[in-house]
């Protein structure tokens, strides 16, 4: 797992090793303060990307050391992204960032990971999420209950890379998850 806060020993390419399973803050912070995510996937045409709006429980370090982060999207399963995402063992990687930054002052996300739609319980603890990220969602009627009938998608991250130039050029945090049983 690698982790950086800019005081451990880095290697080569900046970036440091360290054994803390929790996604460092300041990974959590951009990724809550962004709200939209270009997503790229491969499919039977090869790859491509979409933009989607997100929602994440980033802001709090997770109840489990290593869970990571999860983002939250909706989109429906008919869509070409829809499609490549439900495929089994689909993986994706995604960027955020905002518009129209100085690049001495350029801060963004680099991630990799797996998505499933969630059902049940899941679906209800993501969808509020979602909706108080975006209370437009909630407040008209009509979005509302077409969203609903949408796929509501979990990201979990596997590696997150924060660049973060404020910092100095090139400065970078890492975080990967955990290695399971």
């Amino acid at each position: 797992m690698a982790e950086t806060s800019g005081t451990e020993d880095t290697d080569a390419a900046g970036v440091a090793d360290a054994d803390g399973a929790l996604c460092p803050e300041a990974i959590r912070r951009a990724l809550a303060g962004h709200t939209t995510m270009t997503l790229a996937y491969v499919d039977e045409d090869g790859p491509q990307a979409c933009a989607v709006l997100y929602a994440t429980d980033a802001a709090e370090p997770g109840a489990e050391a290593g869970t990571g982060p999860a983002l939250y999207f909706v989109t429906a399963a008919t869509t070409r992204h829809g499609r490549a995402l439900a495929e089994p063992g689909a993986r994706v990687a995604f960027t955020a960032q905002r518009d129209g930054q100085e690049w001495s002052g350029l801060t963004g996300l680099q991630g990799r990971g797996g998505c499933r739609t969630l059902t049940g319980d899941e679906r209800a603890a993501g969808w509020r999420i979602y909706t108080e990220r975006f209370p437009f969602v909630a407040a008209d009627d009509r979005l509302r209950a077409a969203l609903e009938r949408t796929a509501l998608w979990e990201l979990r991250p596997d590696w997150l890379r924060l660049i973060d130039n404020g910092q100095g050029f090139g400065h970078k945090e890492e975080w990967r998850r955990p290695a399971g049983p």
